[in-house]
């Protein structure tokens, strides 16, 4: 098969990306490990910038998200006692959708066959090559048969453990990693959400989130040790917890159920330098992780899409090539900032090991700064909403 950008992973940027060149008229073909079916079972993000918004609307693929997502104009801070409630619309002029990832990439699946962007599922052992030529091709195995795709590039989408980034030189990368020594544990249930926005909460206890996927459903997490075991925290133990560290004002507020899903997810800042190598282009969880924290992961990799979808555009329409050299920079740009806020707010509303009275005094001292200052709201508002591409 020859075609004019291969694509590893149909995730949402896989499929975001090759939506978008499809519509530009494109040629691409879109490669997954897994079936359909298991990739919808990924229970991720939530919280939409305008950026991920926008690349679903220039889709015309945002009738449903229009129709069901929730959009909020504010989040709120908790420190145990009190809500300190960021006005994002005020501070910005603009908001946020509350929409699972889930129900993102189903629109996205959905649309591929009327679309004619050709996804192959199940295609086991793919491997990349000559990525540093005009010519790479990637191989791939389906239904015990070897399959190559030549093309001029590769964009990998595959995530973390995906064959795209490890396809790079050692001599040529870099990687920047903080793995903290904490896990969030979520639960996910069909109760309605004790609050209408999302409340992020700093306890003696250590850190809550409360969000929500629908007015039905909802979200809430806690963190724990790395050491804990799934097995060792009932529903009512999970439910527990959640009023004592979310405060008073929304524990009373609280719809215990009955879990649809529960899991503890390790946390992790990890960056890889460059995120483009010769005719290879990284985007998303490939080059970069972030904590859930701040909900920048999804967004993160909706960002890299935009600047990749432009490259390739100024590259195939105009035979531009410095668009493509210049990606990696543009992308890195935006990566680090989203990087530095979500770090900030790990450690603003975590309880790390190593800290003392001090730390947690320092955390109550900046959240009662927060409380206070416009222009601290400001700045929060303006990373949580997300930073220009």
């Amino acid at each position: 098969m020859r075609t004019q950008v291969a694509i590893i992973g149909a995730g949402p940027s896989g499929l975001l990306l090759g939506h978008l060149l499809r519509q530009a008229g494109i040629d691409c073909v879109v490669l997954e490990r897994q079936n359909g079916p298991y990739v919808l079972s990924r229970i991720r993000a939530g919280v939409l910038e305008q950026v991920t918004v926008q690349l679903m609307e220039r889709l015309g693929l945002d009738a449903r998200m229009k129709a069901e997502g929730l959009p909020h104009d504010g989040f709120n801070l908790a420190d145990g006692e009190r809500l300190i409630r960021i006005d994002i619309k005020a501070l910005t002029g603009k908001e946020v959708m509350v929409y699972g990832q889930t129900e993102l990439t189903r629109d996205l699946m959905e649309a591929t066959g009327e679309r004619g962007l050709e996804v192959v599922y199940e295609a086991s052992d793919v491997a990349l090559f000559d990525i540093e030529s005009d010519a790479p091709y990637v191989t791939y195995t389906k239904d015990g048969v070897e399959h190559r795709v030549d093309a001029r590039f590769i964009v990998g989408c595959d995530g973390f453990h995906g064959p795209s980034r490890k396809a790079i030189p050692e001599s040529v990368g870099r990687s920047f990693e903080r793995v903290y020594p904490f896990g969030w544990l979520g639960i996910l249930a069909d109760v309605p959400p004790c609050n209408h926005e999302l409340i992020y909460a700093n306890h003696e206890r250590g850190f809550a989130l409360a969000s929500m996927r629908s007015e039905t459903r909802s979200r809430y997490y806690v963190d724990v040790p790395l050491t804990e075991k799934i097995e060792d925290w009932s529903d009512e133990r999970v439910w527990d917890e959640l009023a004592v560290r979310l405060g008073p004002e929304a524990a009373a507020n609280i719809t215990r159920g009955p879990s649809l899903e529960k899991s503890i997810a390790p946390l992790r800042s990890f960056v890889f330098e460059p995120m483009r190598h010769g005719s290879l282009m990284l985007c998303g969880d490939s080059a970069h992780i972030v904590p859930p924290t701040g909900a920048k992961g999804l967004n993160l990799a909706a960002s890299d899409v935009h600047y990749a979808a432009e490259a390739l555009l100024a590259f195939f329409k105009s035979n531009d090539a410095d668009a493509i050299a210049g990606y990696s920079e543009k992308a890195l740009a935006r990566v680090w900032k989203s990087e530095r806020f979500s770090w900030t707010l790990t450690k603003l509303m975590h309880r790390f090991p190593e800290d003392g009275p001090f730390e947690r005094r320092m955390q109550q001292a900046e959240l009662d700064y927060i409380a206070s200052s416009e222009a601290a709201q400001r700045s929060i508002a303006e990373n949580y909403v997300g930073l220009p591409v």
